[in-house]
C-alpha cells in the first residue's frame, strides 16, 4: 500500500530555465532523503540486480565511457561516475543529461538528481511535466526499496493515483517558477496523463 501523501511529500521539485553557452535549457530538479547510508543508496542505483528490483532493467557498464540501456526505455552513456557521490549520464539524447548527487546527512543520505534538456527539445518549461512525474515515481520507488517494502507494479492503481498526484503537484511547481504559459501547461498536463496515467478514465 502507497502512502500518497507521504510519498509526495517526501520529495521536493523544483524547475528552472538555464542560460548557457549552448542556449536555454529545462531543468527538472528532485531532492529526497533516505535512511540509509550513502554506499547502499549508491549500490541501488548502479548495481543492475538491485536496479531491477526498484526501478526497471539495466544492463551496461556504470563507468565512465561504459553505455547502459534501461529496458523498453532511454539508453545513454556515462558521462562521470564518482562512487558514491555523483553520476552523470546522457539519457536517451546526447543533450538529454540526468545528473544524480549524493551527499551524505548524518546516517542519511540526500539525493538529487537534475534533468537537463535543451529548451527546444523540451518545447517549453511545461515540459517538466514530460519527465518529472516519472522520476517522481523512481525516487518513490527507491524509498520503498531501500526501505524493505515490496515493489508496486507500475500500472497498478496504487501507482497511476500517485502519478495523477504527481502531475498536479509538477503543475504547481512549473505554474509557480511563472515560466511557461497556460496553453503550455494544459498541453503538458494533458500530454503527462497520457504518458503516467494511460489507464485512467
Amino acid at each position: 500500500m502507497i502512502d500518497i501523501v507521504q510519498q509526495i511529500a517526501a520529495a521536493h521539485r523544483a524547475v528552472e530555465l538555464r542560460s548557457g553557452a549552448d542556449g536555454e535549457s529545462v531543468s527538472v530538479q528532485v531532492r529526497r532523503t533516505y535512511d540509509a547510508a550513502i554506499e547502499n543508496v549508491w549500490n541501488a542505483l548502479t548495481d543492475p540486480d538491485r536496479l531491477r528490483r526498484w526501478f526497471m532493467p539495466v544492463s551496461g557498464e556504470f563507468r565512465v565511457g561504459g553505455r547502459f540501456q534501461v529496458e523498453g526505455m532511454a539508453s545513454g552513456d556515462i558521462l562521470d561516475c564518482d562512487p558514491p557521490k555523483l553520476l552523470r549520464v546522457t539519457y536517451g539524447h546526447e543533450t538529454s543529461l540526468v545528473e544524480v548527487r549524493l551527499a551524505e546527512n548524518g546516517e542519511a543520505t540526500v539525493l538529487e538528481l537534475d534533468h537537463t534538456v535543451p529548451l527546444a527539445l523540451a518545447g517549453s518549461v511545461a515540459g517538466a511535466l514530460y519527465v518529472g512525474p516519472g522520476w517522481d515515481g523512481a525516487v518513490m520507488g527507491l524509498g520503498r526499496y531501500l526501505s524493505g517494502m515490496d515493489t508496486v507494479a507500475a500500472n497498478s492503481p496504487e501507482v497511476l493515483e500517485f502519478s495523477a498526484h504527481s502531475i498536479s503537484v509538477w503543475e504547481s511547481v512549473v505554474r509557480a517558477a511563472g515560466l511557461a504559459t497556460d496553453e503550455e501547461l494544459v498541453d503538458a498536463v494533458a500530454a503527462a496523463k497520457a504518458q503516467f496515467t494511460p489507464d485512467e478514465s
